[in-house]
């Protein structure tokens, strides 16, 4: 997942860039206002956003008018205003958290991992009963995969719990141990290969039943994902 870090003070940056890092995201920078707009444009996928308010040219407050246009990408703000003005504002104008500096990254870290939990939370609760991808449509309550010809793919419950994941998070890679959590409900020292296995059966099985057609994608080195 990647985290936009936005400040005009580059070693706040790069200090954040390493703690977002650390816990496993991907950071991505920007030090200005237009370059973390420009930023949101050319990474779709940016999961979340820590943004300084006072900068040249754009402030913090600015961008957030501007992103929340078409956009309820998490935003914390990080900043030296400390006033209880300050705050409300940057609350009301659509910020989800506001952390004052100086700041302990780890705090800001464990606010950056609470708001995402939240926004993919919501975003489960917000998938449909039916989802589409591809050749098969997935159905939620039923528990069955169909393809677009009517066939219907035998899953095990876990296969069936990692397409479902998988499918209700479209372009979003998953790691094998974020699969391993999610569908396990548990942590464990061999989860990749545990993932791996049932990806590789769970993959053979459509792509025997759609004659080929691959729905399940592997980012070496990452994860796995199927494609909107």
């Amino acid at each position: 997942m990647k985290i936009l870090v936005v400040d005009d003070d580059k070693e706040i940056v790069e200090l954040l860039s390493i703690y977002v890092k650390n816990e496993g995201y991907e950071p991505i920078t920007a030090f200005s206002g237009q370059e973390a707009i420009e930023q949101l444009e050319n990474n779709p996928d940016i999961a979340l956003m820590i943004l300084d308010v006072m900068m040249p040219n754009m402030t913090g407050i600015e961008v957030i008018k501007k992103v929340r246009k078409d956009s309820q990408i998490p935003i914390i703000i990080v900043s030296a205003k400390t006033a209880d003005m300050d705050k409300i504002q940057g609350l009301i104008t659509g910020a989800d958290d506001y952390v004052s500096k100086p700041f302990n990254p780890l705090e800001v870290m464990a606010r950056v991992k609470s708001l995402l939990r939240r926004s993919e939370q919501q975003a489960a609760q917000d998938v449909p009963d039916k989802l589409d991808i591809g050749p098969v449509t997935i159905n939620k309550d039923s528990h069955e995969v169909v393809t677009s010809d009517g066939k219907k793919v035998q899953l095990t419950a876990l296969e069936f719990g990692v397409l479902y994941l998988l499918a209700s998070h479209p372009n979003r890679v998953f790691s094998a141990d974020e699969i391993f959590e999610r569908v396990w409900k548990q942590e464990s020292v061999i989860s990749a290969k545990t993932v791996m296995v049932h990806v590789s059966h769970l993959r053979d099985k459509l792509e025997e039943a759609t004659d080929g057609e691959k729905v399940i994608e592997t980012v070496w080195g990452v994860g796995y994902k199927v494609e909107a």
